[in-house]
């Protein structure tokens, strides 16, 4: 039986030394059909492993409801892996952080009475458990114990940054033992003594995650683990981009520098990440302290060692020179590059308002107060309230206590304002002069928080909404998750300033080919190409272009779908490389 195991100083596998040089590659984040190419030229590197995490709510997005088909196909992605030639470092959670929405977590965990996320709490640990069960039962042929490729597995996820709970530590652990045998287990948590503190598990080797200073990490590792191999689980060369912040990039002589640091020591690394991909559809994250909420763009390029679109960087080719240094490497024969192309102009002449269309795209609900996301059954996108004031009011504040996250106010059809989570605007000024006013309140979930003690990210109207100090009741609620545009009806007719419309137009095409879309023109939205949600686009940037893989695209006519919030423009523009920032 062959698996992975160490002794003081090395990893072992089938009894020989083996220094592990991994890169992170989410199978989530990037179309199947690039799977193999990006895999090749992580090998290509100099890399003898690719470590993912599991997206638990691409595969539960519905309570046992379970997906492993397409982009959630794991199995293939790690049979892939294989036929490449790498090895396997799974980490399944249940929470992953990742700058993906909730942390991984699906949606309606937040439905479930009484769970508390993250430690030892019943109603918690039972859906863990079920979701564990059917996730494992696959994974199981695909062990290294069992000749296949995955060789260690983690249990949970920097833990120590969140809690310290030992007893749901403790669980967590024998719970992925049992499924999985004799493999290696590891834990990761950030180079400090409060978080491997908290975040080790007796039995269970500990890894570090951190971005330079690798010498320091490492003695804070050994100050807990004396006799074990040193890791560095997340090597952090570049980094992720927040809405309206600048795009983050790192030299490759500092890379380099800590790299070479880091195997001086004989230490076994994991780039975070090698290829980061996008964020397709609603699936980014959030940032969130005290003050502060930051969701994260649709580009999770992340200054990797290949591009959104799979490209090789300069830093790659540094990083394989490094390597060489430490380990023999074939020659490289890197797959020919992934072609680009510049489709031109697309006119979109086809416009549907959102609010003339809201019976089309939804199944509204009558509620007393509004209701949340979560509690109308809702995953993801966009959701709309509307109720009637009766009375001519005069002079009001408009409050929307505690918006997650963005939302645009009507009135009678008319457009007042935007509150929002980013600025923390929760009110307006507003005139209501008529006996019946309709209000109207279009709300966009930009991404459940992913990392930090606010986890618990409800979305939505979460409290309420007061006309002064009178509290609002009587709504219709009308749930947009935009999974399916097709019964919408488009005309002609121009689009209103600061009213969302969706605008539809056709690219039409004799070569496939990846692409990108310049929204640069644009205000906010989303886009669609023959039904994929490409992700979101925001004028305060850093990121411009939105990547379209060719695998969304085919020869002939692909219908484009742009959703504008607020200024609407006649065309966009596909170009042949991104602008991130």
């Amino acid at each position: 039986m062959s698996v992975l195991t160490f002794n003081q100083r090395s990893f072992l596998l089938d009894g020989k030394e083996i220094q592990l040089l991994s890169g992170a590659i989410h199978y989530f984040r990037t179309v199947p059909e690039y799977w193999e190419n990006r895999l090749i030229k992580l090998k290509e590197c100099g890399f003898n492993t690719v470590e993912t995490y599991v997206a638990w709510n691409l595969h539960e997005p519905e309570e046992g409801k379970f997906v492993f088909e397409g982009i959630a196909d794991i199995e293939h992605f790690i049979k892939t892996a294989e036929k490449v030639g790498l090895h396997v470092i799974v980490r399944p959670g249940p929470y992953i952080c990742a700058e993906w929405e909730f942390g991984g977590f699906p949606y309606w965990l937040l439905t479930v009475p009484n769970l508390h996320l993250r430690c030892y709490n019943q109603p918690y640990l039972e859906k863990v458990d079920a979701f564990f069960d059917v996730l494992f039962e696959r994974l199981q042929p695909l062990l290294c114990s069992n000749g296949g490729p995955i060789i260690a597995i983690q249990v949970e996820n920097e833990y120590g940054s969140y809690g310290n709970d030992q007893k749901y530590l403790h669980y967590m652990r024998d719970s992925v033992q049992k499924r999985i045998g004799q493999e290696l287990l590891f834990t990761s948590d950030g180079p400090a003594a409060s978080l491997l503190n908290s975040g080790m598990i007796e039995g269970v080797l500990g890894t570090v995650n951190f971005g330079s200073r690798a010498e320091g990490a490492f003695e804070q590792l050994k100050q807990f683990q004396t006799n074990a191999p040193l890791m560095c689980m997340e090597f952090w060369h570049g980094w992720f981009d927040h809405w309206g912040e600048e795009h983050h990039t790192q030299s490759s002589e500092s890379v380099i520098e800590t790299l070479e640091s880091i195997l001086q020591q004989n230490g076994s690394v994991n780039f975070y990440m090698g290829h980061g991909g996008t964020n397709f559809g609603f699936y980014n994250g959030a940032n969130h302290n005290e003050e502060h909420y930051q969701p994260t763009i649709t580009s999770y390029d992340y200054d990797g060692l290949l591009t959104e679109s799979g490209d090789v960087t300069e830093k790659f080719f540094a990083v394989r020179k490094t390597f060489e240094k430490y380990v023999d490497l074939p020659e490289m024969k890197l797959p020919p590059v992934t072609q680009k192309k510049r489709y031109g102009e697309v006119y979109l002449k086809e416009h549907a308002a959102l609010l003339d269309s809201l019976n089309q795209l939804s199944n509204p609900v009558q509620c007393q107060t509004p209701l949340t996301m979560e509690e109308a059954g809702q995953a993801y996108g966009f959701i709309v309230y509307e109720t009637v004031i009766k009375g001519a009011y005069g002079q009001q504040t408009i409050t929307v206590q505690d918006i997650h996250d963005r939302g645009q106010i009507y009135l009678n059809g008319e457009y007042a304002g935007l509150v929002e989570r980013i600025g923390n605007r929760a009110s307006i000024e507003v005139d209501i002069t008529e006996e019946e006013t309709k209000l109207q309140i279009v709300v966009e979930n930009m991404g459940r928080v992913n990392y930090g003690p606010f986890l618990k990210d409800f979305k939505g109207i979460t409290e309420g909404v007061r006309a002064g100090n009178q509290f609002l009741f009587g709504w219709t609620v009308y749930p947009l998750p935009l999974k399916d545009l097709s019964s919408l009806k488009f005309n002609s007719n121009d689009a209103k300033e600061n009213h969302p419309y969706l605008h539809r137009g056709t690219l039409n095409i004799e070569e496939v080919a990846d692409t990108f879309i310049d929204m640069s023109e644009w205000t906010k939205g989303v886009v669609f190409v023959n039904g994929h949600n490409l992700g979101r686009y925001w004028e305060i940037g850093p990121q411009q272009t939105l990547y379209v893989p060719a695998p969304f695209l085919h020869k002939g006519e692909n219908k484009i779908v742009v959703l504008e919030l607020h200024n609407h423009k006649g065309s966009i523009r596909f170009v042949d490389q991104p602008v991130l920032g």
